[in-house]
């Protein structure tokens, strides 16, 4: 008769014989699916975003100025057109960062080439605080001409943001630019946006009250 330690060594080994017959069958029946790697970060998809921006400037021109931008992990890249001046391009390079959860940060530093009417390099920033359904936001950089340090100048557009409902947003907003002027240095305003899945449209409407006002309308698209 055998030991109490003999039968529990026989029932462990026929469990195993068990297991391993049962592992080997399946992988025999679905060998497609076990042998698939999961998805590594490096073949996650980008992210791709396209905004269009139309400037009504009183006493001036009217213009848009239209910005691609492209993210995969950690890497920012961005091409803007009357962006830092009229007539004038940029292309951008940066790198993502983020943290928390309730309320959440996320910076990313980039470095730009500016060329067209305006020539030089910038190094910018964009980042945002987000709490519950208030987010604080600022996109700026500083653009430095080597051929003429006069031309250098700081860009700056803050922004103040409430999400009322998942598709109305309110706000107010501010802009330091080159690429029009008004009797105000510092442009500042309000903004109304709508969202709708991928879309999204914003009214801005800078110096109310205070001198004939500049109005922005935005179209955004993310995929």
């Amino acid at each position: 008769m055998p030991s109490l330690s003999e039968g529990k060594a026989t029932n462990l080994t026929r469990s195993l014989s068990a297991l391993l017959w049962f592992a080997s069958a399946l992988c025999a029946q679905e060998p497609a699916q076990l042998s698939t790697p999961a998805p590594s970060p490096s073949t996650q998809a980008w992210d791709l975003s396209f905004i269009l921006d139309g400037y009504f400037v009183p006493d001036s021109v009217d213009y848009g100025s239209p910005v691609f931008s492209a993210d995969h992990n950690w890497l920012h890249l961005e091409a803007r057109y009357n962006y830092e001046n009229l007539a004038t391009g940029s292309l951008w390079a940066g790198y993502n960062f983020s943290w928390g959860k309730s309320v959440q940060f996320a910076v990313t530093p980039m470095f730009g080439v500016v060329f067209g009417r305006l020539n030089g390099v910038a190094p910018g920033c964009e980042a945002s605080l987000t709490y519950k359904k208030l987010e604080a936001s600022i996109s700026n950089e500083y653009v430095i001409a080597p051929s003429d340090s006069s031309k250098n100048f700081y860009y700056s557009w803050p922004q103040l943001t409430y999400s009322a409902t998942d598709w109305l947003r309110v706000g107010a907003v501010a802009q330091h630019t080159k690429a029009y002027h008004t009797p105000l240095s510092i442009q500042r305003g309000f903004l109304i946006g709508f969202n709708y899945e991928k879309w999204e449209t914003t009214v801005y409407v800078f110096n109310p009250g205070i001198t004939t006002p500049t109005v922005v309308l935005e179209l955004g698209v993310s995929f």
